[in-house]
């Protein structure tokens, strides 16, 4: 089902009454032959499809009497219109939040989430529904790397047959690591894929250029370029938030400290403000560029928890990131903290 999907919910009162509004109010501008006749008009239109023209040519009304009617249903509270999402998503919130960052999509995970692991498979469960909805046959699907991802893939049920790359290197768990991803994703699509069996950070930028040149990781980097659709989880500055802090020695987690880095995505590092940070490792980091990352038509973030807020924030306004999911205490600090202006991508 479509992380957007919903439909409409037509209730009819007979007696034309809404919640707390007196029935004598809306009959006494309506009859009761008129009522009638207002259901049935209100019926064509909005079950059985039907034009207002067509309508009008079975009642002998012109379409602006047709219409006049329709809009007076609505106002008697002789039709309710009711607008249910799929209950897995807070629509309204997520709405406040798309528009919040500028966002080309923003999903709110219902649920009240106890531990990281519920929170995880919750946002996991969201995000395997995008990723079948916007994924096309012609699409390169780019994969990071993180238990959040991971959870996403255990929900995955379809996906087309798109080409599925690898955006970086190995870190950390290798069953959260993007060759797992790859392989857990491509099971599904049965389309190509394309991993990376090399460390995330070399010793030296020799060695990192050496593996660059083997076929397998040349063919998968050489893909970077052509991906149209990334999905990435959002590292924090702590031990527990980002494998990649986890991996360092003291000095490299001094230095990124140094630099206020706020959020990791692919081993690329942002500041509070979103902008973009080179690090010692950098030159040794076997990821995609911030250039090529940014050059993505579609890059879909998954993470939650209030230990993210900072991260998640400098991910939105960085411009990189084009969707979120997330879940509901987390979107409510994200609008407290949202910029005063965003504008709406197309």
């Amino acid at each position: 089902m479509g992380a957007e999907s919903g439909m409409k919910d037509l209730r009819w009162n007979a007696a034309g009454g809404r919640p707390g509004r007196p029935e004598e109010a809306v009959m006494g501008s309506m009859g009761p032959a008129e009522v009638v006749r207002a259901a049935a008009i209100a019926r064509r239109f909005y079950f059985d499809g039907k034009s207002k023209m067509e309508i009008g040519a079975e009642y002998g009304l012109s379409r602006y009497k047709v219409a006049r009617i329709l809009d007076a249903c609505l106002e008697s509270g002789l039709v309710r219109i009711e607008i249910n999402t799929d209950a897995a998503i807070e629509a309204d919130l997520s709405e406040r939040l798309r528009r919040a960052y500028g966002l080309r999509r923003a999903l709110v995970a219902t649920g009240s989430f106890t531990d990281f692991d519920g929170l995880r498979h919750g946002l996991g469960r969201v995000a395997a529904d995008l990723l079948s909805e916007v994924l096309t046959e012609t699409d390169v699907l780019g994969v990071g790397w993180g238990r959040t991802l991971d959870a996403m893939a255990q929900h995955v049920r379809d996906l087309p047959p798109c080409t599925i790359v690898q955006m970086s290197g190995v870190v950390g768990d290798v069953q959260a690591s993007s060759v797992d991803l790859v392989r857990q994703l491509t099971s599904v699509s049965r389309g190509p894929q394309y991993p990376i069996y090399a460390p995330l950070i070399m010793s030296d930028q020799r060695m990192k250029a050496a593996l660059a040149r083997q076929p397998g990781v040349a063919a998968a980097m050489d893909l970077w370029k052509r991906i149209t659709v990334a999905v990435v989880a959002v590292g924090s500055l702590d031990l527990t938030g980002s494998q990649v802090y986890a991996m360092l020695s003291d000095q490299g987690r001094a230095e990124l400290d140094s630099l206020n880095v706020a959020a990791e995505l692919c081993a690329i590092q942002f500041d509070a403000e979103g902008r973009p940070v080179r690090t010692n490792y950098s030159g040794r980091t076997l990821a995609i560029s911030y250039r090529e990352l940014a050059a993505v038509d579609e890059v879909i973030a998954i993470a939650g928890g209030h230990q993210k807020v900072e991260a998640i924030r400098a991910s939105l306004i960085s411009g990189v990131v084009t969707s979120l999911v997330t879940d509901r205490e987390t979107a409510i600090s994200l609008l407290r903290v949202a910029p005063e202006e965003s504008a709406d991508r197309a």
